[in-house]
């Protein structure tokens, strides 16, 4: 299905789960996923949620003409899609880059929102996380998507993913490469990021009981990034998950959901 943004561009979504729950979640991509990304964890929502997996802007199935959208406009995409469905409040679970939408709809959105639950998150760079950002734009420009997935693999995977892996790398990248097949799309989102500002004090007005879950080998984000956001956030709960990289949802998928109902049960401890 499709909604249609303020400025008339085309989100693509799908509704799972439980229609009769009046709970809502909704899952929010990193930068070069689709809604695919959720396979892994949508079955263990299904009874007692409504589930929504969309593709912002630019990702997937959605459009991908338009200029650069920061991150308040994704958040506004996102409040139009979740209006057009549901009045009841929506609890967020968001990975890299949609953590980041989950933190602006958050601010933005009081509300509307229930929980906010934030996967390899961070609000601030570092002069490691920049050097890694120039070389995967270099890399996009010089090879496409298909040398950028390369490039950025050992950042987003744990070491013990390339040991045991859940699906072979050539798999993933051929999946990848199937839904990432515009450059310039990969580009605005990566812009957004490069443009957004140290978001930690704009973090300390977040109300919403919060959830932070981060990898022990994340490279990408390093733990310390993902634990500034809970330091931020009042009364936020930080999770380390041991031995896992960037791609929680993946990587980890069994972990996080363990842990993320176990928050959603009692998100006020």
């Amino acid at each position: 299905m499709f909604h249609t943004t303020s400025d008339n561009q085309h989100i693509y979504y799908e509704i799972a789960g439980n229609r009769n729950s009046e709970k809502f979640l909704i899952f929010l991509n990193g930068i070069s996923q689709s809604t695919l990304a959720w396979n892994l964890m949508i079955p263990a929502f299904a009874q007692d949620y409504q589930l929504i997996v969309c593709d912002f802007i630019f990702q997937g199935q959605s459009d991908k003409e338009g200029d650069v959208r920061d991150f308040d406009q994704h958040a506004a995409d996102i409040f139009g899609l979740i209006q057009s469905i549901t009045s009841q409040k929506i609890s967020l679970i968001g990975i890299s880059y949609g953590s980041l939408v989950a933190q602006h709809f958050a601010l933005n959105y009081p509300e509307k929102t229930d929980n906010l639950i934030l996967l390899s998150t961070f609000a601030h760079k570092t002069a490691y996380y920049e050097a890694i950002e120039l070389a995967w734009q270099r890399t996009l420009s010089a090879g496409g998507y298909g040398l950028m997935f390369d490039v950025m693999l050992p950042m987003v995977l744990g070491e013990n993913y390339f040991e045991n892996p859940l699906i072979p790398i050539d798999t993933l990248r051929a999946g990848r490469q199937a839904i990432n097949t515009d450059p310039e799309a990969i580009r605005k989102l990566m812009k957004a990021t490069q443009q957004r500002p140290d978001y930690r004090g704009k973090l300390k007005a977040i109300k919403n009981p919060t959830l932070v879950i981060h990898g022990e080998q994340d490279l990408l984000l390093q733990p310390h990034m993902g634990k500034a956001v809970a330091d931020a956030i009042p009364g936020s709960q930080f999770e380390l998950i041991k031995s896992a990289g960037h791609t929680l949802n993946l990587e980890a998928a069994p972990q996080t959901i363990k842990l993320i109902k176990a928050f959603l049960q009692n998100p006020d401890e």
